[in-house]
């Protein structure tokens, strides 16, 4: 069985990286799975990923309005309002694969969170035309992400594997029968342990992770988050270690923390990590932390795998869905709209320091369970061969 992985915009976003990664060890461990091929956004920040056999560049094309095809496809808008011929030639690096591979595996799992997706209903109508099966990898969606073009396009999939229980119970009320509840592959992925920076204090340092997605949505939780590391400073002993976690260009936490390092750089507390590292690299550091504050999912993923107690800066239904699966609640989470206020995340802060010892148990007891819930995915995958 040849399989590809397709909506990937590359490992320059760890959590992407960490996604493929752990994807292609379960796949490939199976002997049925002959070729794994990974469609990409940016090819060259994947080529050190294990397992992968064949590399393809995912680049959108553009439909000349003045062509045969452009004149057809402006005449089916008109009179029919049928976009399809567009979204066929923009998504055309992924539709001409079709052919060539037996399964597809669309690992941009919250892209469903993000209003309508004509163009990726319609790679899905071409590949199920195709006969071909077709697999939603690690979903995350909520109550309000639905639509009736949506769910038209989920009853499409073959299988829909959810991250956490959160979107499962929102697929299932919705009448969907293709769904499995796993856990995101990205519990499972290795870590590779580097030397520490010079300050760093062995079982007292703390990671933090901030995102321009976040500060942009929420313009004023930059500021709140400045208080808070001056709070950590004043109040403890501790180091603070900036972690980014995905560095695309316009999208790029190692320029945000950049901004929080120079403004507590004179502290002698604390230390910026690099931008060049990979998803398992960053996972070595934080797997040496004492705490983890974090607003990318998937560098939380990271610290609750390695048992480390987290809190995570306002983020979708897919951290409040994996929280909940750990912890039975959405614990040390915070809404989008709750972190631009300080005495609020100085608070969690200070309930995850009460509740350290809890919160390491509690994980040590959970995560054995949440990675094993993330293997069955590949099991659940083999089965539709």
């Amino acid at each position: 069985m040849k399989i590809i992985m397709f909506f990937h915009a590359g490992s320059k976003n760890r959590g992407c990286e960490a996604i493929v990664r752990t994807a292609a060890q379960l796949l490939k461990s199976d002997e049925p799975v002959t070729e794994l091929a990974l469609c990409s956004g940016d090819p060259a920040s994947d080529r050190l990923i294990p397992n992968i056999d064949v590399l393809h560049l995912d680049k959108q094309g553009m439909l000349d309005r003045y062509s045969l095809r452009g004149l057809i496809s402006a005449l089916k808008v008109k009179l029919f309002k049928d976009e399809s011929l567009a979204y066929q030639k923009i998504h055309e690096s992924i539709i001409k694969l079709i052919p060539h591979y037996d399964l597809f595996l669309s690992i941009g799992g919250d892209n469903y969170c993000y209003g309508e997706q004509p163009g990726i209903y319609e790679i899905d109508r071409q590949i199920k035309k195709a006969g071909k099966k077709l697999v939603l990898w690690g979903a995350s969606i909520g109550e309000e992400d639905l639509s009736e073009q949506k769910l038209a396009d989920l009853k499409n999939f073959d299988l829909i594997l959810a991250r956490e229980s959160l979107t499962e119970k929102v697929l299932k009320n919705a009448g969907l029968i293709n769904v499995a509840l796993v856990a995101d592959g990205a519990f499972l992925m290795e870590k590779t342990e580097l030397s520490l920076p010079q300050i760093w204090k062995g079982g007292n340092t703390i990671g933090f992770n901030f995102s321009p997605l976040v500060s942009k949505k929420n313009p004023a939780s930059k500021g709140a988050a400045f208080a808070l590391i001056s709070h950590i400073l004043g109040t403890t002993d501790f180091t603070i270690c900036f972690l980014p976690h995905v560095t695309l260009s316009g999208n790029d936490d190692h320029e945000i923390l950049n901004e929080f390092y120079e403004k507590f750089k004179d502290s002698k507390r604390v230390i910026l990590l690099p931008s060049t590292l990979n998803a398992t690299e960053y996972k070595g550091y934080i797997a040496r932390m004492k705490f983890f504050i974090g607003a990318r999912t998937h560098a939380t993923i990271a610290a609750y795998s390695c048992l480390v107690p987290t809190m995570v800066l306002g983020y979708s239904v897919k951290s409040k869905g994996i929280a909940k699966d750990i912890f039975g609640e959405e614990k040390l989470v915070l809404d989008l709209s709750e972190i631009s206020d300080a005495e609020k995340l100085i608070a969690k802060f200070e309930e995850m320091k009460r509740e350290e010892l809890q919160l390491k148990e509690t994980l040590k007891n959970r995560i054995p369970e949440i990675k094993k819930r993330a293997a069955r995915a590949g099991e659940y995958l083999l089965d539709l061969k």
